[in-house]
């Protein structure tokens, strides 16, 4: 019937048009009905922060996945985990597919402003499709491409600071940390040494200077060192006054470190061919003091359906990147996360005089205090000689310069009109795919302090060049037969990676040249090149009926380059259904209901991509590999490094997966709950092997290990009216690790105060255990048991002792980082043109070793410093606290779980405030569209120990690393 006069139309919404399509190997689905487990993240979830890296985006927007805080070097990338760890030695990284075509590149070299949408696939009904490098979960993302009509132009540009995301240590001050030196000389003289209370305290007044620098480094200049604690008190002289107090920490730092990015995008087409291209560049200054972080970026999409049986597509993306960055780690001086953070206060950061005054140059330059040997044959005490942290920063160099470049380009015949008769619905795609990155390195060490002095600096220079494609050949075949429709996909792929390195590195050098030849002595040079390939067949079916009952079954047969060619062929599959509830009649009537699935899967994966030492890919490991970098003379030399085992191949993953998700309110309301259960079988480790073979062991498999878990998710709208909408969301997660089967031979791996152990989750704390202060003496206390004559614990044996020996051979299983329950709350406010969300996200239970607070409480060097914690130790007999007396450190420092830190923490992810500014207002302007928005990134971290980061890594420790950054931004976009 055709409108009439005054007829009145009415629109409903159609639920079915609401469905969520996301993206899966290899093609869309529509979420309702897939079978497997996914989480799509949206682009306007990550549009308007201030991330650098896409990975930081994933955090706290899909359930079971867990997200390190990562560095806050500029452009760094956090380590991701999805349902636990599938590995013990081999990676348990998910793969990153970008566009369709498994990804090689730097993250870092993505703009987070091109991603259209992110797809977390999580059981093997989702990634089975990506056989041998799926078993980790894949994370699909997928580019803005253009849409038909005019072209929309689109810029934006924002401004932003950083500063510190989490709290420095709490450490003590001058006055503190003297008093503490002289109770620990004290200490020593009268428990170790035998002294009298009388006389310990007269030797530690006498020896206080000598220990602690003598009087240049001594701030309190109306005392000496002989005279600042009071005999009478035994405390540091009341009226004292420092003549410096200076922070190395703040010294190094930048505040508010500058932060500027700018997009620009237009996108357009008819309904045949559409477009899109982005640009984009990034300036980031780091808040250490010399670290920025630059990124240029362009981007082209096209899309055209040529007629209607060829389609064609293309992608290109480049990217120019450079990164100055502080190149020491661990335990070195040269790293002011360590040095600068845990340094003696009474040291200065700028040179002083016999007054304490600031000194300058003849240029009016301040100086810094490099701690040298001076005229009077003193220096700087203990390991902090010649060296300053903000002395280094500004004299060392060390830059990456990163140039990328991705292609994805593909080909498609056939099409899904009916005119194609008997062909309708059968399609062939040829799709290529390849990623180029090339990155310049250069580490300088200046010659005139520190570490190559002696050497007369030190230059090193490092080109590596990274080259993958893969091309794939999909014959796909859709049809729908009245109920039933059937889809069905075959496919072969073949994916080649190359890495060549180059590098040398030279000595003796010429002040104010950074470069290789006018160094005159060869430090090192060396140059390799490792290749990886991968030869796959897939195939795939989706069955279903009525729209109701789904059923999908995919095999992928993968041949890998790491294994001998007899094993090197492995099977993967998987089978899924999913059961659309709500469509059936007995609930056809339930008004509320919109959705309700119920799905089901099971599948296995392989892993080949074992990891060194060193953590990086093993690509040859079934080979027995010479090291040939040391000479026979003037002959080259070598000598066997790893033993050949033509047998090793895949390590399996098997994933159960039952979900049960729907829709409620006319989609006001999302619920869903999974179960997973995921086996890895035949885990690739090192077998162990007498030392007297000369071998640590081999690659073999060995080994099963279980992580099982719940994931739910419930998200909807409480308040909804025309202008106004409250939005709130809650993730969470269970996860349970065991180790269920290592080697006959060695049933357990022990590396420092973690152990890998049949029965147990992996990394468990194992160490000695503390049984508190003893109150007369102020010794630690230790638990400790009885051993039969097998060396195994006699249950009930456990007893009190301080003796470390006693306390070392008695060490207890106490837990690991593996929280009880982590996910993600969020929640928005919108009204009219006006936005309002936040994120958070949380974890509860687990602990954390904090190595860098444990050294901070047992002083090992005199340039070192304590955390007040320390404040409460033990001073008189009687004394009741956890914290020993004061003492000189004697190599018995023992780790226990006096350390061992509740890992639960609440952060504050995120912050956006946004305005689109009224239609009637942009208009008279010629505009299409103005948006003013502010967003804050790690606004607030809340956990049990200032200064310790809780998300530092997966296996419970911290380190002298790059604190995470918080940033403030506010921003303006444009669209013409």
């Amino acid at each position: 019937m055709g409108a009439r006069p005054n007829m009145r139309i009415l629109l409903t919404s159609d639920k079915q048009a609401l469905d969520e399509v996301i993206v899966v190997a290899y093609g869309t689905t529509k979420k309702s009905s897939f079978t497997g487990s996914a989480e799509n993240i949206s682009a306007d979830k990550l549009e308007l922060r201030p991330i650098t890296n896409v990975a930081k985006g994933i955090e706290g927007q899909a359930s079971g996945v867990q997200v390190t805080s990562s560095s806050g070097q500029p452009g760094s990338s956090p380590a991701i985990r999805v349902r636990g760890f599938g590995s013990i030695n081999a990676s348990s990284a998910p793969l990153y597919v970008v566009d369709g075509i498994p990804y090689d590149g730097s993250l870092a070299s993505i703009n987070p402003a091109d991603i259209e949408s992110m797809t977390v696939l999580k059981d093997a009904s989702a990634g089975a499709l990506y056989g041998a490098r799926g078993a980790n979960g894949v994370v699909m993302i997928t580019t803005k491409q253009g849409k038909a009509g005019k072209a929309n132009v689109n810029w934006r540009s924002t401004v932003g600071w950083s500063n510190r995301a989490i709290k420095k240590y709490d450490n003590v001050d001058q006055k503190e940390y003297v008093q503490l030196y002289y109770e620990a000389l004290r200490n020593d003289y009268q428990f170790a040494q035998g002294y009298s209370l009388a006389d310990a305290e007269a030797a530690a007044r006498a020896s206080l200077g000598g220990e602690l620098g003598g009087e240049f480094y001594n701030p309190f200049k109306n005392y000496t060192w002989d005279t600042i604690i009071d005999p009478a008190t035994g405390q540091v002289q009341a009226d004292a006054k420092s003549a410096w107090n200076e922070d190395w920490m703040d010294a190094v730092l930048r505040k508010n470190a500058f932060r500027h990015e700018h997009q620009f995008s237009i996108d357009g087409g008819s309904d045949k061919t559409k477009y899109m291209l982005s640009l984009g560049y990034l300036n980031e200054d780091g808040l250490l003091e010399t670290t920025s972080f630059q990124r240029y970026t362009a981007r082209t999409n096209v899309d055209s359906q040529v007629t209607d049986w060829f389609k064609a597509n293309l992608s290109t993306a480049l990217t120019h990147s450079e990164s100055n960055f502080s190149d020491y780690d661990g335990t070195s001086t040269s790293n002011v996360w360590y040095t600068a953070q845990f340094i003696n206060p009474l040291f200065p950061v700028y040179l002083k005089d016999a007054e304490g005054k600031t000194m300058y140059d003849d240029q009016g330059r301040i100086l810094y205090d490099w701690g040298e040997v001076r005229e009077d044959g003193k220096s700087r005490v203990g390991s902090m000689s010649d060296f300053s942290s903000l002395g280094m920063l500004m004299l060392d160099d060390a830059y990456t310069k990163r140039d990328a470049a991705s292609v994805r380009t593909g080909i498609q015949f056939g099409g899904d009109s009916p005119r194609f008769g008997w062909l309708q619905g059968l399609k062939l795609a040829i799709n290529f795919g390849a990623d180029y990155s090339s990155s310049n390195y250069m580490r300088y060490m200046n010659s005139e302090h520190g570490n190559q002095k002696n050497a007369g600096g030190l230059i090193q220079k490092q080109n590596g060049r990274t080259l993958s494609y893969t091309f794939n050949q999909l014959l796909t075949w859709n049809r729908s037969f009245g109920m039933h429709n059937v889809d069905v996909l075959f496919g072969h792929e073949w994916y080649d990676y190359t890495y060549e390195y180059l590098g040398a590195g030279k000595t003796s050098l010429v002040n104010g040249i950074k470069e290789l030849r006018p160094g005159t002595t060869l430090y090192d040079a060396d140059s390799y090149t490792q290749k990886y390939r991968i030869h796959s067949l897939l195939s795939r079916i989706n069955y279903n009926y009525a729209d109701r009952y789904y059923l999908t079954a995919s095999i992928r047969q993968d041949a890998s380059s790491r294994f001998y060619v007899k094993n090197n062929t492995g099977t993967f599959w998987s089978l899924g259904a999913n059961w659309r509830v709500s469509k059936e009649k007995f609930l056809q009537d339930v008004k509320w209901l919109d959705n309700l699935s119920f799905k089901i899967s099971y599948g296995e994966q392989g892993n080949d991509n074992i990891l060194d030492s060193d953590g990086y890919s093993n690509y040859y490991l079934w080979q027995s590999l010479y090291n040939l970098s040391y000479a026979n003379g003037n002959a080259p030399g070598g000598f066997v490094e790893t033993l050949e085992n033509k047998d090793v191949t895949w390590e399996k993953n098997g994933n159960l997966n039952i979900g049960l998700e729907g829709t409620f309110l006319n989609n006001r309301l999302h619920a869903s709950i999974e179960y997973y259960n995921k086996k890895t079988t035949d885990m690739l480790l090192n077998y162990p092997l007498p030392l007297s073979t000369g071998f640590t062991g081999y690659s073999a498999n060995v080994g099963n290990m279980r992580n099982q878990g719940w994931e739910f998710e419930v998200s909807g709208s409480p308040v909804k009216t025309k202008d106004f909408e409250w939005t709130l969301g809650w993730m969470g997660a269970l996860l349970n690790n065991k180790v269920l089967k290592l080697t006959a031979e060695s049933p357990e791996i022990i590396n420092g105060a973690r152990i890998i152990k049949e029965g147990y989750e992996l990394n468990t704390f194992y160490m000695a255990k503390s049984a508190g202060v003893d109150p007369l003496t102020g010794q630690q206390l230790y638990w400790a048991y009885e051993k039969d004559d097998e060396g195994n614990k006699v249950e009930g044996s456990d007893y009190i002792t301080s003796d470390y020996t006693k306390a070392n051979a008695s060490k207890y299983f106490l837990g690991s980082r593996i929280p009880d329950l982590y996910g993600s709350i969020s929640t928005g406010l919108s009204y009219k043109g006006l936005s309002l969300t936040m994120l958070t996200t949380y974890s509860l239970g687990g602990k954390i070793y904090d190595s860098s607070y444990a050294s901070s409480m047992d002083l090992w060097y005199p340039s070192s410093t304590w955390n007040r914690a320390v404040l409460r130790r033990w001073q008189k007999p009687g004394d009741i606290t956890d914290v020993p007396r004061m003492a000189i450190a004697d190599g018995n420092q023992l780790a226990t779980d006096r350390y061992l830190i509740d890992a639960s923490y609440f952060a504050i992810k995120n912050i956006t405030l946004s305005y689109i500014l009224p239609q009637l207002w942009v208009k008279k302007i010629g505009l299409g569209n103005v948006r003013v928005f502010t967003s804050m990134d790690n606004v607030a971290l809340f956990s049990h120990l200032d200064g310790m980061d809780p998300q530092y890594n997966f296996s419970g420790g911290t380190g002298y690393d790059y604190v995470p950054n918080k940033t403030f931004t506010i921003g303006l976009e444009v669209k013409f």
